[in-house]
């Protein structure tokens, strides 16, 4: 073990599985706040059941991320969100605009802004979750872009407050992420375009490590060949 622990969210996603693996076979230990915790058996994986909307819920999950004194706290792992599509603007019901807000933004607020305290102790790192849509929407797409588009401005902002302070945070910005969901949801696409979790996932760790360490403030595209 490296003597460092990292904060996934997000980790039962088709991103997360591979992220939690790339953490792992690094040294890292991993908590994982989880709406249902499954038995892993990995003792490098901790799962923490939590609401990731709910304040109090959140808080507790870092303090189970922070609880071995040999393994703190160095990288917080942004990954929970939702998609949300099909719709031109004036056919978007602003219910969907708060619900995909709702889910790509307040988790991972909410996450972040509750373990600064510790990484400002240790220094570390926070990667974002955000999506090539932030920078190029699709059309039928600006409720998700928006969404995802308000997590690359957060990150930029803790960037922009942390820097001097000893705490790096960066953003990853997918295009199609190559999971069974996604090869569900559009089965005519070609799929060897898409970029593979193992490939973002490396990407993630290179971020939250030291060997990124003058690196604060960056959108980083995933795109692979989408």
């Amino acid at each position: 073990m490296t003597g460092r622990t990292v904060l996934v969210s997000g980790a039962h996603g088709g991103l997360g599985g591979a992220v939690v693996e790339e953490f792992v076979n690094a040294g890292w230990q991993v908590v994982a706040p989880v709406r249902r915790p499954m038995a892993t058996g990995r003792p490098e994986v901790v799962e923490v059941a939590t609401d990731l909307t709910d304040p109090a819920a959140v808080s507790a999950a870092v303090a189970a991320a922070t609880a071995d004194p040999d393994a703190p706290l160095r990288a917080v792992v942004n990954l929970v969100g939702g998609y949300g599509g099909g719709t031109l603007v004036h056919e978007t019901p602003v219910e969907e605009v708060e619900r995909l807000l709702a889910v790509n933004v307040r988790p991972t607020f909410l996450l972040t802004s509750a373990a600064l305290p510790h990484l400002l102790r240790e220094g570390g790192a926070v990667v974002c979750m955000s999506a090539r849509a932030a920078l190029a929407p699709f059309a039928t797409g600006s409720a998700y872009a928006l969404s995802k588009a308000a997590v690359l401005a957060f990150s930029n902002g803790v960037a922009a407050d942390y820097r001097q302070r000893g705490v790096r945070c960066n953003a990853v910005l997918p295009s199609v992420i190559d999971t069974p969901q996604n090869r569900r949801d559009q089965p005519d696409a070609d799929f060897s375009k898409w970029v593979q979790p193992a490939e973002i996932a490396g990407v993630i760790k290179f971020l939250a490590s030291d060997e990124s360490a003058p690196t604060s403030g960056a959108a980083v595209p995933v795109y692979g060949r989408a």
